[in-house]
């Protein structure tokens, strides 16, 4: 800790003083849900609720046996629990790792304290990148600017005086300060802002969206559904007991209990093999929106490179001594004492000299500006910033020289000095050019080969930075961006040129401010693409809000970790391909164990609309679904929703999903009204009716099972093989349990051995009508 020699800051009996009366701070809350919540939201859902109504019914009937489906929902739920409690302990210990901290100073000394310890009346030091987190009066500034657009709407930075107020949820675009905490906690003007909202965004989740979808449809037919089918089977002079039974076993169908949970699952155990990777998931939706991500957009530095600046070289223009202009540049960047890449290498490489300078002035490095300044007593300004925004123009031989430089992946600085005074935020008048600083950013080693792999998967890359975009070219070629020749300056197009065109022709853009950034992302998004955005800086958060989803490294500034949907906190460019493959993995898998779970529920919908018109007891018991849905659906789900399934995302989920499922549907549907045909023609009894019903049904999710399991290999037909076997075992040895009959009878063979070779291309038959009526064929050309 170093110490504040002015400012002696509040002592530790004040601060507990100040805490005893309640006048602390607010914690950031926790991105994951608690305890309480997992545990209700996961128990107390309608279906359950259905559920358990439904088994009043079944325990009425005195069919005990019947009651089965429960421990199916007595497992899904705990299983559901459990993995999102694994989820959230995983990703709580890693944001507490992430958390940003404060720097106060109390007792005379700097110490850092988490957000909830900060009290009023603290000394708080805030600086560039930094979040602001309480309301508070600027005690000391050098040259602070603010974005409060999150308060005000207005994107403009706003320049802080001595005796001016800051706001919590705005955050520092330049300079630093010491502000004094006014407001803490409830108190503060904008806390519901910066602890609620504090830069999120909504992550659409098309996965979510399509549950939530089928839940709504499900919710408003399940119970109507059911009771015209008890009523129906009533006024068919059944028994109670018979249309009790039938009329919940439609009902059970009809709930795909295990497809929401695995849903939930398969995300969670995203998230958790994530963070095995130290990558900080702040929503699991937005895993699934990195996986559909289809453009890149990166920031050069601290992304494609290091951020870590080397000085190369350093030219001598002016009339200052190699030693002076050395001195010079000391004295103003350990004076500026800025904490940005260029400020550092600046400081090590130039040490500071035992005379001081007096100072009148300083503005701090803008992304805005591209330059910072100092004014000095009686030394004038000295500029330091990119060469074509401190001059117009140079001679022949410099514009040569900073090409050939720009050219090789270099940065140049320019250092200009001037005898007239700074006014306000402007340029002094008169600058003479004293030097050039020649400065390299390597490229992070495993930059190439991330960036390989991403064009592979069909993600195009953008390369968006503020540096001089020959320099941004030449990274993004020697990285092995494609079309990194086609580039653009950003500072030299006019406002009203059509972005939407811009990013269709251009895939490297250099000198981009802020609103530009924002400004691409948002074309991007409007020519139908899906945006990821990689950035560490406060010149990012713009892009970053405006992205599907933004990805920002560990040692990225505390406002842009702050609104991050994902942080690596190896700062590790290459962790992307884990996040990518994980959101691949749960789209497509969920994609296609959905198909499975809504077969069931399709032929329940339309067996129960049939039967109502029909006089004849519902096919199924709620027993014999069991051993259907556990086996076809419930346990091969479990095992294909965790498959290594990473290829791209190609969309139409919700059409996707319904192909098979209409097909597998609507074969069931077709067999189960063939076989009550030819039971009444043959004058088959119901359990014997029932019992072929079962089995064929079985037929068709086993086909169904093997067609989502594509492509095969040895361990999906071995799964598929002792299904099946487990099935033939439960009909052989367990028929009396499931309400079944002996299949080895004659009068039976001779109705579902036929059938049983009619499965395969009926299915494929309707899968095949179902393909073009859904239009996938379309999005298939």
């Amino acid at each position: 800790m170093t110490k504040e020699h002015r400012y002696l800051g509040l002592s530790y009996a004040e601060v507990e003083e100040r805490k005893g009366r309640g006048e602390s701070n607010e914690a950031l809350p926790p991105m994951t849900r608690s305890l309480k919540q997992i545990f209700l939201e996961n128990s107390l859902t309608l279906f359950n609720f259905i559920n358990i109504v439904i088994a009043g019914f079944v325990i009425y009937t005195g069919s005990y046996k019947n009651l089965l489906f429960l421990g199916v929902i007595i497992v899904n739920t705990t299983v559901g629990i459990f993995q999102e409690l694994r989820a959230k302990k995983n990703v709580d210990e890693l944001a507490l790792l992430n958390q940003a901290k404060a720097t106060v100073i109390r007792n005379g000394q700097q110490e850092e304290v988490s957000q909830g310890e900060i009290v009023k009346n603290d000394l708080l030091m805030i600086k560039r990148g930094q979040q602001i987190v309480v309301d508070g009066q600027v005690i000391r500034t050098s040259g602070i600017e603010c974005d409060e657009s999150q308060l005000t709407g207005e994107a403009d930075p706003v320049i802080k005086d001595e005796g001016d107020t800051v706001y919590s949820g705005s955050f520092v675009v330049s300079g630093n300060a010491l502000i004094e905490a006014t407001k803490v906690g409830k108190e503060s003007y904008s806390s519901k802002l910066a602890l609620e909202a504090k830069g999120e965004k909504s992550i659409y989740s098309e996965l979510v969206q399509t549950m939530k979808k089928i839940i709504r449809i499900l919710t408003f037919g399940i119970i109507p559904v059911g009771a015209l089918l008890f009523l129906s089977s009533m006024l068919g002079d059944m028994t109670v007991n018979q249309a009790i039974l039938g009329s919940t076993a439609a009902m059970i169908g009809m709930i795909p209990e295990g497809l929401v949970l695995l849903t939930t699952v398969a995300l969670a155990v995203g998230v958790i093999r994530l963070t095995q990777k130290r990558v900080l998931v702040k929503t699991m939706g937005s895993i699934e929106t990195l996986a559909r991500v289809n453009i890149l957009c990166l920031d050069k530095t601290g992304t494609l490179t290091s951020g870590e600046l080397k000085i190369l070289k350093t030219d001598v223009i002016g009339k200052l001594t190699p030693k002076e202009f050395g001195a010079m540049i000391g004295h103003v960047a350990h004076d500026l004492n800025e904490d940005n890449a260029t400020g550092l290498a600046l400081m090590k490489a130039f040490p500071v000299t035992a005379d001081s300078w007096p100072i009148t002035k300083t503005i701090p490095f803008s992304s805005a500006r591209k330059w910072s300044a100092i004014e000095y007593q009686q030394k004038g300004s000295v500029v330091i910033g990119a060469p074509e925004y401190l001059f117009d123009s140079f001679n022949k031989e410099l514009t040569e020289r900073m090409h050939l430089a720009t050219t090789e992946g270099l940065r140049v600085l320019a250092i200009a000095t001037s005898q007239e005074a700074i006014i306000e935020q402007d340029l002094p008048h008169s600058l003479n050019l004293e030097g050039l600083i020649f400065l390299e950013d390597e490229i992070r080693a495993e930059a190439p080969q991330t960036l390989h792999y991403f064009m592979e998967q069909e993600v195009e890359i953008c390369i968006i930075s503020g540096d001089h975009p020959q320099t941004v070219a030449q990274i993004a070629k020697r990285a092995g961006v494609k079309n990194s020749d086609k580039l653009i300056d950003m500072s030299k197009v006019s406002e009203k040129i059509n972005y939407q065109t811009l990013v269709r022709e251009n895939r490297v853009f250099g000198r981009v401010s802020p609103e530009q950034k924002r400004s691409l992302v948002e074309a991007l998004q409007a020519n139908g693409m899906t945006v990821g955005m990689t950035g560490d800086g406060v010149n990012d958060i713009l892009a970053l809000k405006k992205a599907d989803c933004s990805i920002v490294m560990a040692n990225g500034s505390d406002a842009t970790k702050g609104i991050a949907d994902f942080v690596l906190l190896d700062s590790n460019f290459d962790s992307m391909v884990g996040v990518v493959l994980e959101g691949r993995k749960v789209v497509n898998n969920i994609q296609r164990v959905a198909s499975l779970y809504l077969t069931k529920t399709i032929y329940s919908i339309l067996l129960a609309a049939l039967f109502i018109f029909i006089s004849s007891p519902y096919p199924f018991q709620p027993i014999q679904l069991s051993p259907i849905s556990t086996l076809t659906v419930g346990i091969p789900s479990f095992f294909l929703a965790l498959r290594p399934n990473v290829a791209p995302i190609k969309g139409r989920f919700f059409q996707n999903v319904l192909e098979p499922a209409f097909a597998s549907g609507l074969s069931v549907v077709i067999f189960a009204m063939g076989i009550l045909f030819l039971g009444n023609q043959f004058g088959w009894r119901y359990e014997e009716t029932s019992t072929v019903t079962v089995w064929m049904t079985g037929m068709v999710c086993f086909v169904a099972l093997y067609y989502v399991s594509k492509p095969s290999n040895w361990k999906i037909m071995t799964m598929i093989s002792l299904l099946f076997s487990l099935f033939l075992v439960l009909f052989i040895f367990f028929g009396r349990i499931f309400s079944l009959v002996s299949l080895f009878q004659w009068h039976l063979a001779v109705v579902y051995v036929p059938m049983m070779l009619g499965v395969i291309p009926l299915f494929y038959g309707l899968k095949y009508i179902a393909h073009r009526l859904l239009g996938n064929h379309h999005y298939a050309k």
